[in-house]
Formats: C-alpha cells, structure tokens, sequence
C-alpha cells in the first residue's frame, strides 16, 4: 500500500510539532528563569569576535511558537487555495524560506547574524509579491523591497558603529548605550519603521496585497511585519532616550490613525485589513515608545492569531466570489458562508478589541497604560480617534461584506463546501478566542496597577461604542446616497490615499531626472568627482610613487636637484 501524503500536509504536520515543542520550551523558561545560548565563533577582526548566536530563552521560543502555528495552518490552507496552481510547490519551498529567514532573525541576538534572516524576509517577501507575474506585481514588488533597502542599510550602519563595543550581542550591549549613542538608536527606530511600515514608509504595505491572499495572511501576522517590533522589543533596554521615545511615539500615533481614516474609505478587502494591521502595528510602536515592551510583545502576539484568521476567512471569501476583491460586489454572504464568517466575525470583533476576546486583553491594557501615562494631548486624541476609527471600519467591512444586499452574480456558487480551508481556520479561532486570556495568565502573573478615573476607565468602552454607531450611519447612508462623497472629493482622495504617500513612493520624476541629472553629471561625475575623486587620487598617489620610486633608488641626480633647491630656498629666506 503506497501512502500519498501531499506536501501541505507534511509541512502543516512538522511545523506544527515545531509549534508545540517550541510552546513547552517556553513555558519551561519562563518558570525557571534561564535561558540558553548557543554560540559560533567564525573570525576575529580587530579584537572583535564575529559570532554566529543562537538564543533560546521564554520570549524567542514563544514568538517561534507563534510563527510556526500559523504557518502551518496557512500552508495546509494553501493546499486548498493554490491547488489550480502549476508551481505549488515552487510556492510551498518560497513560503518555507520565508518562515526560515523568520526564524533565523528571531533566535539571533546578534546583530551581525540576524541579516541572514534580515535580508532572508526583504528578498523572500519579494519573490512572493511578485508571484503572479504580472505588472501591478512586479511594481508592488519594487516598492516593497526598495523601501526595506533602507531599513537593511541602517541595520549595516548599526553593525558599524556597534563594532566599537567589541561586540554585536544587543542582549549584553544595549544595556550599556547612554545619550552618547543616539545615532545607533535613530537607526535602529528608522529600521522597525521601513520594516514595519510606519510614515514615511507606509505606501509598500497595501501594495503587498499583490502577493497571494495565503502570503498575506503569514506577512501580516507574524512574520514579515512583525520584524521591526520585534527588534524594537529587544532593544528596548537602549531605547531610553527622551528624543528617540518622543520621535516614535509622534510617527506611530500618526500611523495608527493614517490608516483608521484609510480603511473607511476603501474598498478593497485586502487592503482594509492590510491597513488595520498598519494601525495596530502603529499602536504597538507607540506603547514601546512609551516604555512598555512587554505590553507590545503581549499584543504582538495576539493580533496574530486574529490577524491571521481574518485573511484567511477573507481569502475563502473571495476564493468563493470568483476572485472579487470589491466590498461592494459582496453582500449577504453569511446566508451562504455560515462558518467562514463566523470565523471572520469573530475576528473582527477580536480586532475591535471586544470583552473577552484575544484583541481584548492586549488592546484594553494598552489604552489605559498609555492613558494613565505622560503623553501629551495630540497623543491623547490620536489614542482615541484610531481606537474609534477601528470599530469604524469593521462595521463597515461587515456591512458591505457579510450582511447588506446580495449583491454578487447570479451563477456564483458561494458556499463552505471547502473542508481543507475552512478546518484550517479552527485552530486560529480557537486562538482568537481563548488566546488573549492564556497569554495574560502566561506574561503577567503579576497583575498591572492601573489607577484612573471612572470617565478615564470607560473612555475605551464609549469610544467603541461611539465609533460603531457612527460608522454604521455613515455606512448606510453612504450605501444609499453613495455621490455624497464627491461633495468633498479632495479630502476623500487624500484620506483614501494614505496622505498621497502611494503616489510619493512612485513618483515619475523623469523630467527632473533628465534636465538635472544631466548637469549634475557634468559637474559632478565628468567634473569635480572626477578632480578630486578616484582619478585625481590616482593621479596624486602615481606621482608620489615615482618619487618615492626616485629616493629609494639613490639617485644622485635627484641629490643634486634636492640640494640645489634647499640651498636656493635658505637664500631666499636670508634676503
């Protein structure tokens, strides 16, 4: 008897057992207390040891645990989603690549070897953007990985001025970087911002959406996103500097609600739950800057179950609508996808930060440390309007999508008869609902002192419910009267444009490029650069050489003109 097994399985058996041994090591760590490293010594350079590290301590084994329960869902979700493919497994080998280069960044505290899982994500991340092939692919694509080439040449810049401490362990030396080291700090925050698409560099995380809807889920949850704070996390012992807090707490308030006003005003499915993952990894930044590490690493982990489950479920719907990414060609599919949007609703309400599920807990503490702590009221405001905005859109996306009118094609077949995708999902809703409690019973035996006053405790709670209401109206009046819009199109366009940063990330600068360049170029590379560049340097060394050539030949003729021109110049000076 010949056993077929399909490789979606074998990957989804593996990683999964991976999850489960990488949880009990966590739960092991975290009750003793140690924690293990694993050192290779490659080379000495300049007294300073370049090692290969390895560490294995609560917080690496339990973000690994994460990675790898999700990832194995999503790939046995993709046996399903893919199976019209003709490179599945060209996609199954690239996906695992990318939950390798994951690992590799997680487990290493060394900030030389973590460019293998670094760079791994930026050049992984682009091949599966580029997946199908097409244009708007390709240009997704650039995009993404131009902008993470700046977060990559900060981290080398990083090595480069860290190499003065005689080592790149940031578990050891961080602890040590006073004010003295601000520009280290500047360029590890301008890193966590290219990779987790903070302002500036938001406009290549919707653009992602070009990769396949399983490779969204993974990105958007606890992989490629995810890096930059987890980084941030790490190094949050050297990020103790008033300017460096204040810089990320301004740009991560502002992301957060850059993309809560997005979201209401897009219409393409992906991209609205692209944008909320935008808000939420906003919202971690800013209780980091905050000085709460452990807050942003407990919501890190949450947001990925229910993040991950909400792509999935978005990816059955459209797998189901024969490809329609549009909210408004959907409509009353929770009469024909019970499960799936069951699944999706739970999701949403975790996202909106509803009691007792996995959003809740992280979410909650969030708001009321960062209420109860010293920010001023621009952040304050930003807090509340990105919190609102949130339930904003989630009762728009459900409005359009789940419930409303049926507004698909006649001769579409929309059911959950898909037993692979739809089995997948269990595990993450289980997370979406029980996770957020088992995390906070894990992470914090101790429970947090949070004093405030009784209007400052229900401010979340009001706001919710505010933002849910109002965007329940604006919905539906919107469905009914939908040209209101246009009374105000310039506002519509920048709020649904991310602040216009799409069309600064790709501006065709053609004519500045030629009419300039072509004058810098003369003046630059044909003129100055070239006096006092590589060919003047030549120039200047080849004449010194032949001096130099010249003495150590004991030429007397060049004695002679040494001496007369000594003797001419002490006559000079005597006259």
């Amino acid at each position: 008897m010949i056993w077929k097994i399909s490789m979606h399985e074998i990957s989804m058996v593996f990683l999964g057992l991976s999850a489960i041994y990488c949880g009990v090591s966590a739960i092991l760590k975290l009750s003793s207390g140690l924690a293990d490293v694993i050192e290779w010594e490659m080379m000495s350079l300049n007294s300073s040891y370049i090692v290969f590290t390895l560490v294995l301590d609560w917080v690496s084994l339990l973000f690994l645990c994460f990675v790898c329960l999700i990832s194995s869902s999503v790939l046995y979700y993709s046996g399903s989603y893919m199976v019209g493919d003709k490179t599945l497994s060209r996609f199954m080998y690239i996906v695992l690549a990318f939950v390798l280069s994951m690992s590799m960044m997680v487990l290493s505290p060394n900030l030389i070897s973590i460019l293998l899982g670094w760079d791994g994500l930026g050049l992984v991340s682009y091949a599966l953007v580029i997946y199908y092939q097409n244009e708007k692919s390709a240009n997704a694509g650039m995009l993404t990985v131009l902008s993470n080439r700046v977060g990559d040449v900060a981290i080398l810049l990083s090595i480069g001025l860290m190499s003065s401490l005689g080592g790149w362990n940031f578990l050891v030396y961080s602890h040590y970087m006073d004010d003295e080291w601000l520009s280290f700090k500047f360029l590890l925050v301008l890193a966590a911002m290219t990779k987790s698409a903070q302002i500036p560099f938001s406009a290549w995380l919707p653009a992602a959406m070009a990769a396949p809807t399983p490779v969204s889920a993974l990105v958007h949850s606890s992989t490629l996103v995810t890096a930059g704070v987890y980084l941030m996390i790490r190094f949050s012992p050297a990020l103790m500097s008033s300017s460096v807090q204040s810089m990320l707490l301004v740009i991560s308030c502002m992301t957060m609600f850059m993309a809560g006003l997005g979201a209401n005003y897009e219409y393409d499915l992906k991209k609205i739950i692209a944008l909320s993952t935008l808000s939420q990894l906003g919202m971690m930044l800013s209780i980091l800057a905050l000085g709460y590490p452990d807050l942003a690493f407990f919501h890190l982990l949450s947001h990925a179950l229910f993040k991950a489950l909400l792509f999935m479920c978005a990816g059955v719907v459209i797998h189901s609508v024969s490809g329609y990414q549009d909210i408004r060609c959907m409509g009353s599919l929770v009469k024909f996808m019970p499960l799936s949007l069951s699944f999706m609703t739970i999701a949403n309400l975790a996202l909106c930060g509803f009691p007792f599920l996995a959003g809740f807990y992280s979410k909650d503490m969030i708001l009321e440390v960062a209420f109860m702590s010293w920010i001023n009221f621009i952040a304050f405001v930003l807090y509340v309007m990105a919190t609102g905005l949130t339930v904003m859109y989630t009762i728009r996306l459900i409005f359009y999508s789940l419930s409303g009118g049926f507004n698909l094609e006649s001769l579409n077949n929309v059911s959950d008869e898909d037993s692979i995708m739809t089995s997948s999902m269990v595990f993450l809703g289980l997370g979406a609902i029980f996770g957020g409690a088992a995390l906070s019973w894990f992470m914090f035996p101790e429970p947090y002192m949070i004093c405030m006053s009784g209007f400052m405790k229900s401010l979340v709670l009001l706001i919710s419910f505010a933002g849910g209401g109002i965007g329940y109206i604006v919905t539906a009046v919107n469905a009914v009267y939908s040209l209101k819009s246009l009374n105000n199109y310039s506002f519509v366009v920048m709020a649904g444009s991310m602040w216009f940063m799409p069309f600064l990330s790709s501006f065709k600068n053609s004519e500045f490029s030629f009419v300039w360049g072509e004058a810098l170029q003369k003046v630059g590379d044909k003129g100055w650069y070239e006096y006092f560049g590589g060919q003047g340097v030549y120039y200047l060394f080849s004449k010194m050489f032949m001096v130099s050539d010249s003495l150590q030949m004991n030429s007397v003729k060049v004695f002679m003109k040494m001496f007369v021109i000594s003797v001419v110049i002490i006559l000079f000076v005597h006259m």
